[in-house]
């Protein structure tokens, strides 16, 4: 047995807990805050057996697409202006994959 627990973007959040529904995967949603863009994001807690994982990372691959943001970096340049806004990276699903010891229902 196995727990998936999958981080992704707002905007694919309701698009994912509709496929795990659809799929008949049991999920916990979590409201998360990422660190490097300070924005909020939502995890998903997925406890399968191992047979299913691959099922499941087939789902969350096709629901959570990548996509480019622009974001102003923390810091300012030595003359006090602002920084200029980078172009990144955002999206797609940041997954672990733990073994589950227990897993209990009360």
């Amino acid at each position: 047995m196995k727990m998936i627990m999958a981080i992704v973007q707002p905007k694919d959040a309701g698009k994912l807990r509709d496929a795990f529904i659809d799929n008949n995967i049991g999920a916990t949603k979590l409201s998360s805050t990422g660190g490097f863009l300070r924005e909020g994001n939502t995890t998903y807690m997925v406890v399968v057996e191992d047979d299913r994982v691959d099922e499941v990372l087939e789902i969350i691959k096709h629901n959570a697409k990548s996509r480019e943001q622009y974001m102003t970096p923390a810091a300012q340049i030595d003359n006090g202006s602002s920084a200029i806004p980078i172009n990144v990276q955002i999206g797609g699903a940041t997954v672990f994959i733990l073994p589950v010891e227990k897993f209990l229902q009360f």
